[in-house]
């Protein structure tokens, strides 16, 4: 009954408002079709060629490449050599999620692979490329010991295949979701491959696909929907994802067969009925609807990933961006009554910003402005960011982001019975996933299109990008959003190209100086300003985003909200667990930066920004009284 529990919210899912006051909700409600890679589709630099520069963003990359590189490979390969009948090489077994008796072990693994090719391509860190390649070179003995085994071809995993035909003939009991753990280590090889170059992950991972082939073909269109009731992670969008590759379009028929038609045809009907359902069981499959998309042009998938993503910004989040309570969709719109100890999954946002990165790049060009990355942007600093444990040389991480009276991260329930995650006891989902969040932080700065004719800046992250094709360097300072300036200066060849900046739809007043001259084009919130001109070495952008006060009141409430100023959502140190009443007209700045002191309570209390509130207890959520002060 204990595992039962622990597990339920990887079972099968059940079949049984007002916008948040955020700007970058205001125009998600596009309705035309969307054309899937044109050369006029923004996409993004090559990891090669995205670095940040010392900041927050990159103390939060240096803890994680420091656990990246210190955690035993033996130990992380113990389940795979014990499943494919080879020596442990004496290593100690994991705990947690990766216990030798649970049921979904090895899924965490992918994503090591993931986050060690990251780290290899961002850095060029010899020792993530050693990991990563050495990795693979043992998955590759384990697999190509399944006859000894006595596995089919291709198979790959911590448990043995017989948990596939009890997924098959409804007999699973004990909480495993194989496919979703098989998708991580797909997933992982496909990045080890792709940005490595690996030619021995190409051939684990194509054997691996050909594996799913075989045995998704044998079942028929009903016994293959009652399969996909069971979690199983992103399936579809490493196939579609594979399909992609020159060469690799047999794949695309393998990944159709992972439609979930009880999910997708609401969704393609714009109908949000989420409620009830494991958050996270469903965001990887609106992933893969839009990897489907691009790579069929089916509208049909592009709906299904756009509406999805509209339901979830727009009715399902809470103001730091995350979504879920107890890791379902409540009732459209239901904030006020699910501020809990496990609100905001980690998993979710990781996935919901995948797929604001793919809309991006199928949509930019329709009515959405910088709807995309203003989300974006918003759940990335305001959740991910402040999930790690900053005091922590190995930057571990909570599971769930609690937004409860007087809550503290690191405190909430979390399943494996921890707190912050840890070096081997723990390999949560949302452990996985924090690891490719915290070596990625530089992948959705920049986009290119139009033929590297145009760049787009999406993130205002202290960064420096290389543009290899233009010959090009721009190097991007800021303290933002400590401050509200940001400077792009740009270094290497001449030449004529557009730059898009995007002026978040929170900022008024907004304003662009080039080479100390005031640029008189379009700077409006919620659009990308246009320059265009032939830029020399040494040219310079600076971009002004004045940032003020804003309530966040919640959809179902208005008179219970959280504080932003500007993107930065903050957090009052407070340890009391009722909801305090903040008198609004008390707020008052403290100095320049993200400082603020305001009544609660009848107490004098601080506020500051919530990423940075990982070691105290606080409030995001208020109930509120009287009027912002202006000037603030």
């Amino acid at each position: 009954m204990a595992l039962r529990g622990r597990l339920a919210h990887h079972l099968v899912w059940s079949t049984t408002t007002f916008y948040l006051t955020i700007a970058f909700l205001a125009s998600t409600t596009s309705a035309h079709a969307a054309v899937p890679n044109t050369p006029t589709s923004p996409q993004p630099f090559p990891m090669s060629q995205v670095s940040l520069l010392p900041s927050r963003w990159q103390e939060n990359e240096n803890r994680t490449l420091n656990y990246l590189k210190s955690v035993s490979l033996d130990r992380l390969l113990y389940n795979f050599r014990l499943n494919h009948r080879l020596s442990t090489q004496n290593a100690a077994p994991n705990r947690g999620w990766d216990a030798p008796d649970f049921p979904f072990r090895t899924h965490m693994q992918g994503h090591f692979l993931s986050a060690w090719a990251y780290c290899y391509a961002s850095t060029r860190d010899e020792v993530c490329r050693s990991r990563a390649i050495g990795f693979v070179a043992e998955l590759a003995k384990c697999q190509a010991n399944n006859p000894s085994a006595g596995f089919s071809p291709g198979y790959l995993s911590g448990f043995p295949e017989s948990e596939f035909t009890a997924l098959e003939q409804r007999t699973l009991k004990n909480g495993n979701v194989p496919y979703y753990a098989v998708h991580k280590t797909m997933a992982g090889l496909l990045d080890v491959w792709r940005l490595l170059n690996s030619t021995q992950a190409r051939d684990v991972l194509l054997a691996m696909a050909g594996w799913v082939d075989v045995r998704t073909a044998k079942l028929s269109y009903a016994p293959m929907q009652a399969v996909l009731g069971t979690e199983f992670g992103g399936m579809n969008d490493i196939l579609a994802d594979l399909s992609l590759v020159p060469g690799q379009t047999k794949w695309l028929a393998v990944a159709q067969r992972f439609d979930h038609a009880a999910v997708f045809d609401p969704l393609a009907a714009n109908k949000d009925q989420l409620s009830g359902l494991h958050a996270n069981t469903q965001v990887p499959k609106w992933i893969g609807a839009a990897k489907s998309y691009s790579a069929t042009g089916t509208a049909r998938y592009f709906d299904i990933a756009h509406n999805a993503w509209k339901m979830t910004v727009q009715e399902h989040t809470y103001a730091i961006g995350g979504n879920s309570q107890a890791e379902h969709f409540r009732p459209p719109g239901a904030i006020a009554g699910y501020l809990g100890k496990d609100t905001a999954e980690g998993c979710n946002t990781y996935n919901m910003l995948k797929l604001t990165r793919e809309l991006f790049s199928l949509d930019s060009a329709g009515d959405n402005g910088t709807g995309y990355f203003d989300y974006y942007e918003h759940a990335l600093l305001n959740h991910l960011l402040g999930q790690q444990n900053a005091g922590d040389k190995h930057g571990h991480i909570t599971y769930f982001t609690p937004l409860n009276p007087g809550a503290k991260r690191g405190v909430g329930p979390a399943w494996g019975g921890g707190t912050w995650s840890t070096d081997y006891d723990s390999f949560w989902c949302c452990q996985g996933t924090g690891l490719e969040t915290n070596t990625k932080l530089m992948d959705s700065i920049y986009f290119f299109s139009g033929e590297d004719k145009t760049l787009w800046v999406n993130l205002f992250t202290p960064s420096v990008l290389k543009w290899e094709k233009r010959g090009v360097v721009i190097r991007q300072e800021t303290s933002y959003p400590v401050n509200d300036t940001t400077r792009l200066t740009v270094e290497g060849k001449e030449g004529s190209w557009e730059l898009r900046v995007r002026i978040p739809g929170w900022t008024s007043g907004a304003e662009i100086q080039v080479n100390g001259v005031r640029f008189e084009g379009v700077v409006r919130p919620g659009q990308y300003a246009v320059i265009k001109r032939e830029w020399k070495a040494g040219d310079m952008v600076t971009v002004q985003l004045p940032m003020k006060l804003r309530l966040l009141p919640a959809n179902d409430n208005p008179n219970l909200a959280a504080l932003a100023y500007g993107p930065v959502v903050l957090a009052g140190n407070s340890s009391s667990t009722t909801m305090p009443t903040l008198a609004l007209g008390s707020l008052r700045r403290v100095g320049n930066g993200l400082e603020f002191t305001a009544t609660a309570g009848g107490k004098t209390v601080r506020l500051g920004a919530f990423y940075e509130a990982w070691d105290y207890n606080y409030n995001v959520y208020w109930a509120v009284s009287g009027s912002l002060p202006g000037g603030v």
